[in-house]
């Protein structure tokens, strides 16, 4: 299992959590049918993302998120209380549909492994890279690369918009990179656009965020249904699609490096 760092001089980090299919071989065994299908991977986030910012640090892990998703809390706790979600080592998919053979749920103590193990290293890597940028910047963006099914009736009603941004309601970046982002994807042609819905950002976006501190965080959640052929297995990559939506995700993140840098240090 792997942290993949690709560094880069400018003060932005693309940080790639859902992309990673790696499962330790014990996880794997646990898993039930549903479980291996691997159905909630961020679909080709890696591909989309590749080359649209040259200079950009980005860090991937190379683990599921059913191993131990690095997005949430390491206490476990809800970043939606009272909204089905899912968790640190999730229990259910995005269906609702259990991800273990009955009796291989990990217990305290195997939860308690897996967060040492594959979330303290990615967020080890994570840290690191923001603070070497900031004390070359003086401020940092961390942008949290995201995509998920544009209809799932378990976590949310109706169809989710195409370009989904977070920022823990305005907490986690200064104005001013809040409306950069979503300036950019308003204006994009044959989409729509929601700040701070069903998804304001998840843990990473919540805990790094500290604009006082020159540390800015922002999620896009993009909908697979923008990039994919189809919203199902064998998830597969529309090149046209993907295209006309790499060209509205470079603007966004050359106007996020625009403001970045013009930021009062």
């Amino acid at each position: 299992m792997t942290i993949e760092v690709s560094r880069g001089d400018l003060p932005v980090i693309l940080a790639l959590p859902h992309t990673g299919t790696d499962l330790p071989d014990e996880v794997r065994a646990a898993l039930s049918p549903v479980g291996l299908a691997l159905a909630d991977t961020d679909w080709h986030i890696d591909r989309l993302y590749d080359g649209l910012l040259p200079g950009a640090t980005v860090v991937r892990t190379g683990t599921h998120r059913y191993a131990v998703d690095v997005n949430r809390p390491p206490d476990g706790e809800s970043l939606y209380p009272g909204q089905n979600t899912t968790a640190l080592c999730p229990l259910t998919d995005f269906d609702g549909r259990p991800l273990y053979r009955d009796g291989h749920q990990p217990d305290a103590a195997e939860i308690a492994r897996r967060r040492d193990a594959f979330h303290a290293p990615y967020h080890a890597a994570l840290s690191l890279e923001l603070q070497r940028l900031r004390s070359k910047h003086g401020a940092v963006l961390l942008y949290d690369c995201h995509s998920i099914r544009s209809r799932i009736p378990y976590l949310f009603d109706g169809t989710l918009p195409d370009f989904n941004i977070g920022t823990a309601d305005g907490q986690s970046c200064a104005p001013d990179i809040e409306q950069a982002a979503l300036r950019i994807a308003q204006g994009a042609t044959g989409y729509r656009t929601v700040l701070n819905g069903r998804f304001k950002g998840g843990w990473t976006t919540r805990h790094y965020g500290r604009p006082a501190d020159g540390i800015h965080a922002i999620q896009m959640e993009l909908a697979q249904s923008a990039y994919l052929t189809d919203e199902a297995a064998p998830w597969a990559y529309d090149t046209p699609k993907a295209t006309h939506l790499r060209r509205w995700l470079g603007d966004i993140l050359a106007a996020l490096t625009e403001t970045i840098l013009e930021l009062p240090r």
